[in-house]
């Protein structure tokens, strides 16, 4: 690990479950023991019954890409350096939308439908960011 240097996740009651699971490199949405629901990111209320009775769930880690951007602006200085950067977004298989990175840039051949999967890199002793890459 190098010394990370951009912004980190600010861990709260309802987001520490999915990153106890993706600092262990598993993906994990929120599960509403009432009606089954698969939600991320975290709510405090499943948003199908509002339930409060929802835990974190590891998933497959495999979905589809659905779309990605490539940002030429820098919105955080530590950023900068990284321009020209590229955000995706992947529904997975289990059903939820998860934005991400990623793990090396835009793909070879990157297409709308395509096969991928998450992929965690270890930024902090305490913190593992998802990045997806195609399967």
């Amino acid at each position: 690990m190098s010394s990370y240097t951009k912004p980190l996740p600010e861990i709260d009651p309802y987001s520490k479950g999915f990153w106890t699971h993706a600092h262990s490199h598993r993906l994990s949405v929120q599960v509403c023991a009432e009606c089954g629901q698969r939600t991320f990111p975290a709510s405090p209320v499943c948003p199908a019954c509002l339930s409060d009775a929802l835990d974190w769930k590891a998933v497959s880690g495999r979905g589809t890409l659905i779309s990605w951007v490539t940002f030429h602006r820098a919105y955080w200085d530590s950023f900068r350096s990284e321009l020209p950067y590229h955000v995706c977004v992947v529904e997975l298989e289990e059903g939820p939308l998860v934005v991400g990175n990623f793990v090396n840039g835009i793909p070879d051949g990157v297409r709308m439908g395509m096969p991928m999967r998450a992929v965690f890199e270890d930024v902090t002793a305490d913190i593992s960011l998802l990045r997806f890459a195609p399967t």
